[in-house]
């Protein structure tokens, strides 16, 4: 497209926020800029919000240099997210319809979307209305989720900030674990996220090196989790000392496929989407071997903190969501539509790795295990392979921009007011 001819692009963000979202924000913006868009617009909200007609000039909250910097450095979803199910097509042709006009009116060119799985799926249904309405709006994802579980791509930004934090977390958790006798022997239960995927949860064995033990067990949803197993492996490490420290994932099943959480009486939350909330995990096997083994216990859930620590995130993991936001927008620009941008590893030592497209087709709906062979034979514990494939993502710091002590953020008056009108 001749670049006088270029109108607007709009951008979004979708599902859980991570420390890294707001750089492939940035990089959607600046590439933007360079490429001549005379309006990037901001969705507030996700695509839930686009179909309330909530909006910005990204041009009118981020004016500088510095405004971009602490863009990236600031966590979670400056746009504000969302969890909406878009239904099919030709279930409700009327919204996409609705949706399709407000993106005339704005005279967009270019959709892109920051966000997983779900994420993807909506791109998936957009652009495809596009070749059935005859749009010209181009329909690209940019991958974004903590959870590392999207299909075709080696890794996904947010992962290797997220990854960094549990592994410093961990590291600290059991620091503080030997620090005080025990008489009884404690039992401290860390509880990560990870639906279905444990790529969040192995991170934890990052913790060990030269000065540290790292965690006495990880429990991976890949496995089906053996309550009773569980009781003696803690029966017999208590033996051996006086503070365990275990990482489970919030999604570890039993056998049968029931959630761990689930063998509690408390009620659960339902999302859009028909996913079951998932906390409470590790308060449940705390009880569980307090009960049987009498010892001291203490539940830890990393919630919300292990996506928001932007204080602890990798440089290796900014840089390239920065440069994933940048990909994806030049991958529309390009003509691109119905496609996800992915990271392909090159090499692990130097790690090297590049940006390519592939059919959002092949990746919606999918997820990305963690491999059988990257879990140990017992299953509770992963592999040097595992090591090898996350620690390069880790990698480097970004100083955070000091203000009175405490990091800066982007925020501009009213803007939050703004967003949840």
């Amino acid at each position: 497209m001749n670049k006088k001819n270029k109108r607007s692009v709009i951008v979004g963000q979708s599902g859980g926020p991570t420390a890294a979202i707001n750089s492939s924000l940035a990089g959607v913006y600046r590439t933007a800029k360079d490429r001549g868009y005379k309006k990037i617009y901001g969705m507030l909200h996700g695509i839930q919000g686009l179909m309330e007609e909530r909006y910005v000039d990204l041009s009118d909250h981020i004016q500088s240099g510095l405004d971009e910097e602490l863009l990236k450095r600031t966590p979670a979803a400056y746009l504000g997210s969302c969890r909406y199910k878009l239904p099919g097509i030709h279930e409700d042709p009327d919204l996409y319809k609705r949706l399709f006009e407000i993106l005339d009116k704005l005279e967009v060119d270019c959709f892109i979307y920051i966000g997983g799985n779900d994420s993807m799926d909506t791109i998936k249904k957009l652009s495809d209305y596009a070749i059935i309405s005859g749009s010209e709006i181009r329909f690209v994802g940019c991958p974004k989720t903590i959870d590392n579980d999207l299909a075709l791509t080696d890794h996904t930004p947010g992962y290797g900030s997220a990854a960094k934090y549990i592994g410093t977390s961990v590291k600290e958790v059991i620091r503080d674990g030997w620090s005080l006798e025990t008489p009884t022997g404690q039992v401290i239960i860390m509880e990560i996220m990870g639906r279905n995927a444990g790529w969040l949860t192995g991170a934890a064995a990052l913790a060990k090196g030269e000065d540290c033990d790292g965690p006495d067990a990880i429990y991976l949803p890949e496995i089906p989790f053996d309550v009773d197993k569980f009781v003696d492996k803690c029966r017999n490490l208590l033996k051996k000392k006086e503070s365990i420290v275990i990482a489970v994932s919030e999604g570890i099943k039993t056998k049968d496929g029931k959630y761990v959480n689930e063998l509690s009486d408390l009620p659960k939350y339902v999302d859009a989407f028909g996913h079951k909330q998932l906390t409470g995990t590790a308060s449940y096997l705390c009880n569980l071997i307090s009960a049987e083994l009498g010892c001291k216990t203490r539940a830890i859930e990393l919630s919300t903190l292990q996506r928001a620590a932007s204080h602890c995130s990798s440089r290796v993991d900014i840089l390239e969501a920065y440069e994933m936001g940048g990909a994806a927008m030049k991958a529309a620009d390009e003509g691109g539509s119905g496609e996800m941008v992915v990271i392909q590893r090159i090499s692990d030592d130097p790690y090297q790795a590049g940006a390519e497209v592939r059919d959002v087709h092949k990746i919606a709906n999918d997820e990305r295990l963690v491999p059988r062979e990257w879990i140990n034979k017992e299953g509770d514990y992963v592999t040097n392979e595992f090591i090898t494939y996350v620690r390069p993502l880790i990698q480097g710091d970004v100083a955070p921009i000091m203000v009175d002590g405490i990091p800066r953020h982007l925020y501009k008056p009213g803007f939050h007011d703004m967003m949840n009108k």
